[in-house]
């Protein structure tokens, strides 16, 4: 059997009650300046600096390109930039600054040594920094919130900018945030409104479908698992196998997510790579409460074939669940009558049985 929806992807908060969620007002009439002196002496943040050369790097380059068109300008300008010297840290020496301070950040990390392109070097300290705060098992959410708050002070678009910040796997915050069941950062994150939640990493899933494979424990959590589903594309599919987050869900058994898909608007008919649909994975794996959930959706095809040429109730005999195969032949009929186990079935062309499951999804740093 070819079907691929058998495979699928796979906090210490240091308080009693999560932080408030912060007001993403951004900026203070400042976008694109440096953070204030108050905010810089409240949060002692060492991405702070780094942030604030990313934020003035294209207005010191203009301020070059006119020093070029004239000698006198140019003298002038060197005259002030001495003058500014004095009392200003230079940007170049905020990199320098908050590399030494990062050095000692990573126990096991780079060495970092003086940086000659402050820009780059800066662009790349912040996606490190930032991954190291908010995307480990043990981050923590008031951490999280102040420097997104942090970064709003600076400027929306800066704040859009880390939030979305991909690895080299395209993993965003956000999916490692669901993956660690962090939902305490991941209502953060959602809380900014500049969160992409339909981003795809380098395996083709979102943070959306990585959810759907969650083991929720609090209704807090749940909540914030609804919200995500609310906000993002839970039609979308896997690039990979064309999986869908409620494919995901039904393989893994998860009915919490399947109920909270379907109320989200999650297509109970579409079809991955190899023609396969919910219900199919649903009856394969005898997931009689799924099947029954699936089956009450107005809109459930049960007589879709996959690519073998075989619907739900084939699939549901080859796998030797015969209760799930009454249930789909009453449905057929139009009744909720109960069908004796031993009816024969109608003849079904040969499947050739596949492996019982496909290897989870694993999100490497």
């Amino acid at each position: 059997m070819g079907s691929t929806c058998r495979g699928a992807p796979a906090t210490r908060l240091g308080q009693s009650r999560p932080p408030a969620s912060p007001s993403w007002t951004g900026g203070s009439g400042n976008e694109g300046g440096p953070v204030g002196n108050q905010l810089g002496a409240v949060l002692p943040l060492s991405i702070l600096p780094l942030c604030r050369y990313e934020s003035t790097s294209s207005e010191e380059e203009e301020e070059e390109e006119e020093g070029d068109s004239s000698s006198e300008k140019a003298s002038a300008d060197s005259s002030n930039s001495e003058e500014l010297g004095d009392t200003e840290t230079s940007d170049e020496e905020l990199g320098e600054g908050a590399a030494q301070r990062l050095g000692g950040v990573w126990s096991h990390g780079p060495q970092l040594s003086p940086i000659h392109c402050p820009q780059l070097a800066s662009s790349s300290l912040v996606l490190q920094e930032w991954f190291r705060l908010s995307s480990q098992k043990s981050s923590i959410p008031d951490t999280v919130a102040n420097h997104l708050l942090a970064f709003a002070e600076v400027s929306p678009a800066l704040l859009a900018h880390v939030v979305n910040l991909a690895d080299g796997n395209g993993n965003t915050a956000l999916h490692y945030s669901v993956s660690h069941s962090n939902f305490h950062i991941v209502r953060l994150l959602l809380d900014t409104g500049v969160c992409n939640v339909d981003h795809q990493n380098k395996a083709g899933y979102t943070a959306l479908m990585l959810a759907a494979l969650a083991a929720v424990e609090q209704e807090d959590d749940m909540n914030v698992v609804r919200r995500l589903f609310s906000m993002g594309n839970v039609n979308a599919k896997a690039s990979q196998a064309g999986q869908t987050a409620l494919m995901l869900a039904v393989s893994h058994g998860r009915q919490e997510m399947v109920e909270a898909l379907l109320a989200c608007g999650a297509d109970v008919n579409l079809q991955d790579e190899e023609g396969s649909t919910a219900l199919m994975c649903a009856c394969e794996h005898g997931r009689v409460e799924t099947v029954k959930l699936l089956l009450a959706q107005p809109t459930c095809n049960i007589s879709i074939v996959d690519s073998d040429g075989n619907n739900a109730v084939a699939i549901a005999l080859e796998a030797g669940h015969s209760n799930i195969a009454v249930l789909l032949y009453a449905h057929l009929n139009g009744t909720k009558a109960q069908l004796p186990v031993s009816t024969t079935a109608p003849h079904t062309p040969h499947r050739e049985q596949g492996p019982s499951s496909k290897g989870k999804i694993a999100i490497t740093s």
